[in-house]
């Protein structure tokens, strides 16, 4: 399950010197580089050293990674969502995507013009989050007035899910966004259909000078402060950086550079770890001679939902898998050895797949 992420922002935010910096990264030992589905989405390899273990151990014909998707989303303006500029397209686009990725410049540079004549973080948030109440709400509204005529009937469930478009409405009208309605499980089925734009989860990336980098600003610490009742991430990264890290083909190279800057790793891969945490997302392994492969799943899946990601006779005919943890995979140095010191676990349909898991599934379709 590849995971989609839509970048959106103001202009002069540095949204497209992120998205060119994704566009040229290129992940090492990797048979799946940066390639283009179209010319605003990227796929990119997802870092992940436990695949680098692996390789050394079972040296497999291919290693494959799991990959994250990034949508370069058109521009928005004031008033996108009543169809100005790019807005209708702006708004579609980032319907189908997992989770929002908001670029806020917090970085001065007079070459640069801001559309507000001067840096503000907490403009640029609410200008987005506003165009996109704005679209929900209209959303929201429309299905009331639908919704209405059948509660005046007496149906119960009607009734019921008018309550829920009601909470959404005022919170929408208040300025919140819909992730803040406090919403049972039960109850999401009623809304899942109308798409909401600003039920997805977001991240927001703060965009800041190489003088910023490693402890931020005022600006940033304008940013956590609004967000930080929306229980989301702030991302710190300076996209310049990234830029200029993204050109280094050399790991070793890549590691000096960003010593320079006193940082253990890209922002780009900071980024994409807060993105799978964000997302409730955990990765298991398959590794054999022919492949070392790693596979998206969400946190809580039991194993036939997890085999089921390969392929959906594995799910369907599930009987059992067989799993070793990475850690004995290091110890015994392969799977005879693990077998041999009773270190594969034989486990059931129950069975909730762990971070870092290495499977293997016995089927019969």
């Amino acid at each position: 399950m590849a995971l989609q992420c839509g970048i959106v922002g103001l202009p002069n935010v540095g949204k497209s010197t992120l998205f060119n910096a994704l566009s040229s990264a290129k992940a090492e030992a990797a048979n799946f580089p940066f390639c283009t589905i179209e010319p605003n989405v990227g796929v990119v390899t997802v870092p992940d050293s436990r695949l680098e273990v692996l390789q050394k151990l079972v040296n497999p014909q291919k290693l494959l990674p799991t990959v994250i998707e990034f949508v370069d989303i058109a521009g928005l303006v004031k008033g996108a969502s009543k169809g100005e500029g790019l807005g209708n397209k702006f708004l579609a686009n980032i319907r189908e995507v997992d989770a929002v990725i908001h670029v806020i410049r917090c970085f001065e540079d007079e070459n640069i013009v801001h559309v507000a004549g001067s840096v503000d973080p907490l403009f640029d948030k609410e200008v987005i989050d506003t165009e996109l109440q704005l679209k929900d709400l209209e959303s929201v509204e429309k299905r009331i007035q639908r919704i209405e005529k059948i509660a005046k009937s007496g149906d119960a469930k009607a009734k019921h899910e008018l309550t829920i478009l009601q909470s959404f409405q005022t919170a929408l009208k208040e300025g919140k966004n819909a992730r803040a309605v406090d919403l049972d499980k039960e109850d999401a089925v009623f809304i899942k259909d109308l798409q909401l734009l600003t039920i997805k989860p977001v991240l927001y990336v703060a965009n800041v000078d190489e003088e910023s980098i490693q402890n931020g600003n005022h600006f940033v610490d304008q940013l956590k402060e609004a967000v930080k009742d929306e229980n989301a991430e702030v991302v710190v990264l300076c996209g310049a950086i990234e830029s200029q890290i993204a050109e280094f083909d050399d790991p070793e190279e890549k590691s000096m550079f960003l010593e320079e800057y006193g940082l253990k790793e890209s922002g780009l891969n900071k980024l994409i770890a807060a993105a799978y945490a964000l997302l409730d997302l955990i990765t298991y392994f398959t590794a054999g001679p022919q492949e070392v492969r790693a596979w998206t799943i969400k946190k809580g899946w039991k194993a036939p939902q997890a085999a089921g990601v390969i392929h959906s006779d594995f799910e369907r005919g599930f009987i059992k898998a067989e799993v070793i943890k990475l850690e004995d995979y290091e110890k015994f140095r392969t799977e005879a050895g693990c077998r041999e010191n009773g270190k594969i676990a034989i486990e059931g349909k129950e069975y909730i797949v762990k971070d870092g898991d290495i499977m293997h599934f016995r089927f019969n379709v």
